[in-house]
């Protein structure tokens, strides 16, 4: 008897707590709701953007693919030349709007352009970019490698390594860092510092012994540079 009393005198208080404070708790009803309401409309613009960015980029791609087919096709240079200046700055209209993973794409679209037309330069600039902007998505280590490659054909092997050694931050998630390793051997032998380029080969078949390709490569570069020594 006394357990159903003391349960009477709880709802008592619970309804006239109610009574005395609905007002304030009709209104916090009322912000909690509008705030999910606000969340709501926040992630629906925003995935709608996502969603208009990525099919801007597939835009992006299929008129670069289409240019590139056709220059090909009909070797004319101006007409080229005209239509991927066109593009690259529409690409660079949507970078300047954008960010993140959409724009590593479109920044990547622009570097295929320079390559195809070996503006090497420009071509870096745009990779860099790229690896920036996608810094938290798998596309990072692609782009600097990319970068790192753009570098190279210019002659400029110490920015080159740099880029190199860059892609290797994300060695977990970089299925090519053993060839990136071996990249940088390879420039530093180039260079002349023969004793960096060893260090560099041996970690390679030390870091990546399950990698045969570029193991059994960097085991070849590390007895040629032994003997020689």
């Amino acid at each position: 008897m006394a357990g159903k009393t003391e349960k009477l005198n709880l709802n008592e208080q619970l309804n006239d707590f109610i009574q005395k404070n609905r007002k304030v708790l009709i209104i916090s009803l009322a912000g909690i709701i509008g705030a999910v309401i606000v969340l709501v409309a926040v992630f629906t613009v925003r995935d709608h953007l996502r969603s208009q960015a990525l099919s801007q980029i597939e835009e992006f791609k299929r008129r670069y693919e289409t240019i590139s087919s056709l220059a090909d096709a009909l070797s004319e240079t101006p007409f080229w030349t005209q239509e991927a200046s066109n593009l690259l700055e529409d690409l660079d209209n949507f970078t300047n709007r954008n960010s993140g993973y959409t724009a590593a794409r479109s920044y990547a679209i622009s570097a295929n352009i320079h390559q195809d037309q070996n503006n090497w330069m420009e071509a870096e600039r745009a990779w860099v970019n790229a690896a920036r902007a996608g810094t938290r998505t798998y596309f990072a280590p692609v782009a600097f490698f990319n970068a790192a490659v753009a570098a190279e054909e210019q002659g400029n092997f110490s920015r080159a390594i740099e880029l190199y050694n860059e892609a290797l931050e994300y060695e977990g998630i970089f299925p090519a860092a053993p060839r990136t390793q071996f990249s940088i051997a390879r420039l530093q032998e180039i260079q002349g510092d023969s004793s960096a380029a060893l260090i560099s080969y041996m970690t390679l078949v030390s870091r990546w012994p399950q990698d045969q390709v570029w193991v059994n490569l960097a085991n070849s570069r590390i007895l040629s540079l032994s003997i020689g020594q």
